[in-house]
């Protein structure tokens, strides 16, 4: 019974995770505007890329990127961090 009731508890959580829509560019971004023209030839498939920037509002903005098979870039995660005041 117990575990019944942690699956039904669980359930919408879990769904909630599996509909998360993707990262969407945002101006400063490397895909803002399309993928980048130069293809990344020297980092394998699979490796990951940083990049830092300020966004209009100052704040320090850090984007976790993944180099696809086709040598495009995937947006997998983005961290936005408010200067200190």
């Amino acid at each position: 019974m117990k575990p019944l009731i942690a699956l039904m508890l669980c359930a919408p959580l879990l769904a909630a995770c599996a509909a998360a829509e993707p990262l969407q560019p945002i101006p400063g971004s490397i895909t803002y505007g399309g993928q980048p023209r130069m293809k990344l030839t020297q980092s394998p498939p699979g490796s990951q890329l940083q990049h830092h920037f300020t966004n209009q509002w100052g704040q320090d903005v850090y984007e976790t990127y993944i180099i696809q098979p086709d040598r495009s870039l995937k947006l997998v995660s983005r961290e936005e961090v408010s200067p200190p005041f």
